[in-house]
């Protein structure tokens, strides 16, 4: 009886139930011919494919972004550790110093042989002098006590650096795996991109992969000012931003490289990074970070220069150029190009300078 049947298990999640609803929609599922052969499945259309490229791609900058950020806190915490260790090899070697100096002081002592004061004095010739000796002697004794103070405030210091180090490279080996995972996460979905791409024709796939924005520019022989013209772009009101956009410009074509920042390829952030490192300004590495570090602008306050931001995870980032449109490194499939910002879910827009 249907009562008694066990529920129907789930075994499909995230991109695999995305991957099986698509092949759902195309009539893939598993069919047997009157002859009773099982029919091979029938391959996505491009259309298909370019569903589920798009959704992998998405989520692979999203890793990217967070293998930036621990990249960037790896590379931060190195840095740390070792001016860290530097100061306590620093102390250590001060100290030993110190107790060097103690140590000849207490040989010194042991040598001479130490006699109670009151005999000293008993025993004097002259009792004058031995005085003005036993003053010396005392304040030679507070510098002594001194030094041994100081000895145990520096070794208390070591202490703590010590301390502080082991702290910093447990934090240091966190964020080296969260390195790892990330990677893996990245490298996982741009290999099922890879395979899915594969499967195409050609033309197929650069109707999948190729830019579809109108008048996407390309380098010519034109001079900086009449090409970005050309590509649509305005002129910026602020001459750093103005750099920005002239050197994002002189970028186009170049490769997308997840986690790079230059010179030759990039990734999203790492393209609106350099483009502000060429102006002189300095931005934070992630589009996390990218979108706090200068003024909130409505779309409707866009100028060029400002940074536009996409997506309700704020993962992706383009270099507004003015007209709609904006220059970005889309992904692994697409080099750094002009498109227009309604081409992505706008999630908001920051001015740097």
């Amino acid at each position: 009886m249907a009562a008694h049947r066990r529920p129907r298990q789930h075994p499909f999640r995230g991109r695999t139930a995305r991957t099986a609803a698509l092949l759902a929609m195309a009539g893939a599922a598993t069919t047997t011919g009157f002859d009773g052969i099982a029919q091979a499945e029938p391959r996505l259309t491009p259309t298909q494919v370019k569903t589920e490229v798009d959704a992998l791609y998405r989520e692979a900058e999203t890793a990217t972004q967070k293998y930036d950020g621990a990249k960037e806190q790896a590379a931060a915490g190195e840095r740390r550790l070792t001016s860290l260790r530097d100061e306590a090899a620093r102390k250590t070697q001060k100290l030993n110093s110190a107790r060097d100096a103690l140590g000849t002081f207490a040989a010194a002592q042991y040598r001479s042989g130490d006699i109670a004061p009151a005999w000293q004095l008993a025993l004097s010739s002259d009792p004058n002098r031995y005085l003005d000796d036993a003053a010396l002697a005392e304040r030679a004794g507070d510098r002594q006590a001194a030094a041994v103070s100081q000895v145990r405030q520096q070794l208390q210091e070591i202490e703590r650096l010590r301390g502080a180090a082991r702290v910093e490279l447990k934090s240091l080996k966190s964020h080296q795996d969260e390195l790892r995972r990330q990677k893996a996460s990245v490298t996982g979905k741009l290999t099922e991109a890879r395979r899915l791409l594969a499967e195409l024709s050609p033309s197929q796939r650069d109707q999948v992969t190729g830019d579809t924005a109108p008048g996407a520019a390309s380098r010519s022989a034109d001079g900086p000012r009449q090409a970005l013209e050309r590509a649509g772009a305005v002129a910026a009101p602020d001459s750093r931003a103005a750099a920005a956009v002239a050197y994002a410009f002189a970028k186009l074509g170049s490769p997308y490289v997840w986690g790079a920042t230059g010179p030759h390829s990039f990734d999203c952030s790492g393209l609106v990074q350099a483009a502000y490192r060429s102006a002189g300004v300095s931005l934070p590495r992630t589009t996390y970070a990218q979108i706090d570090a200068g003024r909130r602008v409505s779309r409707s306050e866009l100028r060029p220069g400002d940074l536009v931001f996409f997506y309700s995870g704020v993962s992706h980032v383009g270099l507004y150029i003015g007209n709609g449109r904006m220059i970005h490194a889309p992904n692994p499939s697409a080099p750094v190009r002009v498109a227009p910002i309604d081409q992505m879910p706008f999630a908001g827009a920051t001015r740097v300078v």
